[in-house]
């Protein structure tokens, strides 16, 4: 404990960095910032909203980009230690965050959702600095919690803060994606350090079964009694089912998204060609971009975009292997499992494979706060090599002298 004092919070080096993560990042945020444009010049040059500009868009996402990538590198010269010693007060903060969505002065209502919080000029989503934060929360509790891990009852208790936010977040917010994604990621970070993972396998199972039995259940409503009940939630999943008796409203953007990946064949229409686009998705550069790209750069662009997200999420794998220490493991994994479940529920909504939900597709659809918070989460796995790597220099120095 005393040695971990004494080291430095703050070092300003290059040393250390994934060079191979920054390049596959990076490759990917130029990807995503041309792809936004092409998504959305049409919409932002037809819309007072944008100030009728073709490039809005474009413009507020490369200085949101530019923000972030500021922050990930500040974060990644920061000790990652340092981040735990505030792992409570930050949870404590995240319910704090939820709670001000019910406050009418400050929370911002958008299309019937209420996910955002405005404090003078700044805007954000609340659902970005909740992941982050509970990440660092997650990582910090299993440490403590290393030696109970085969007990069920510290088993609930690793589980139980992120199943309250997650609670939360449905109740305050309606926002379904993200209180998956938060419990996801959690449950994705205890099985890796568990002992006996045959135990989750065992809980999946049960849990698949249940959602078929659902889904049958879903399936045999009777439509009618469906519509005047008003239950949106079991009426995506009976669109999802059965998308064209849903076509003119309900399921509309899911075809339209499948109209669009079916389009473009294998090498596209050509960037900027696409015609769903104009008019046809609502918001083409936000949840159903990846069905722009399919449409414009085809099979070959769709499978590049996999390709990359694969590269990165192994990059950051290497990273949580190599560390050295329980913590730095469990950021590692942490920030993996967050990005790996938002691209795989994006991608299954987009090609509808999974019911309807407000997912992005990170650094891909647009959104300031979201772009931030991810980069400011690539930044701690950056600082988890750094400090890494320097720890096995450091020892290696010892082992020579």
């Amino acid at each position: 404990m005393n040695k971990r004092k004494k080291e430095r919070l703050f070092q300003f080096s290059l040393r250390g960095l994934d060079t191979n993560l920054l390049a596959v990042l990076f490759f990917i945020m130029v990807f995503g910032i041309i792809m936004i444009y092409s998504a959305s010049y049409y919409t932002a040059g037809m819309s007072k909203a944008y100030n009728n500009d073709p490039m809005y868009l474009l413009k507020n996402q490369a200085i949101y980009s530019l923000l972030g990538v500021a922050a990930m590198l500040v974060v990644s010269c920061i000790n990652y230690h340092f981040w735990s010693n505030f792992a409570l007060l930050g949870y404590l903060f995240c319910v704090v965050l939820v709670m001000l969505l019910k406050v009418p002065s400050l929370a911002v209502t958008v299309k019937g959702a209420t996910r955002w919080l405005r404090f003078g000029p700044i805007q954000f989503q609340v659902a970005e600095p909740v992941k982050l934060i509970m990440i660092v929360f997650m990582a910090t509790l299993i440490v403590g919690r290393q030696r109970h891990l085969k007990s069920w009852k510290y088993m609930i208790q690793l589980v139980f803060p992120s199943a309250v936010i997650s609670a939360m977040i449905l109740k305050f917010s309606n926002n379904m994606s993200t209180a998956a994604i938060l419990l996801g990621t959690a449950v994705f970070m205890i099985y890796v350090v568990h002992p006996e993972q045959w135990k989750f396998i065992l809980c999946a199972g049960v849990l698949i079964s249940a959602v078929a039995a659902f889904l049958h259940y879903v399936r045999t409503l009777d439509p009618a009694v469906l519509a005047l009940e008003e239950n949106f939630r079991l009426i995506r999943i009976r669109a999802w089912l059965f998308p064209y008796e849903y076509e003119q409203d309900t399921a509309y953007q899911s075809l339209q998204g499948l109209y669009a990946i079916g389009s473009g064949g294998l090498w596209g229409k050509g960037l900027g060609n696409s015609i769903q686009k104009l008019g046809k998705i609502p918001e083409p550069f936000n949840d159903y971009i990846f069905a722009i790209i399919c449409e414009e750069l085809g099979i070959f662009g769709a499978g590049l975009i996999i390709l990359l997200f694969i590269y990165l999420l192994y990059r950051i794998y290497t990273v949580s292997q190599t560390a050295e220490d329980l913590l730095g493991r469990m950021l590692s994994i942490g920030v993996m499992s967050h990005i790996a479940l938002q691209v795989i529920l994006n991608l299954m909504v987009v090609t509808n494979l999974f019911p309807t939900t407000g997912v992005t597709l990170p650094f891909f659809s647009y959104g300031g706060t979201a772009t931030v918070f991810l980069l400011i989460e690539i930044g701690l796995v950056l600082s988890v090599n750094k400090y890494s790597v320097k720890k096995r220099l450091e020892d290696e120095r010892r082992r020579y002298l």
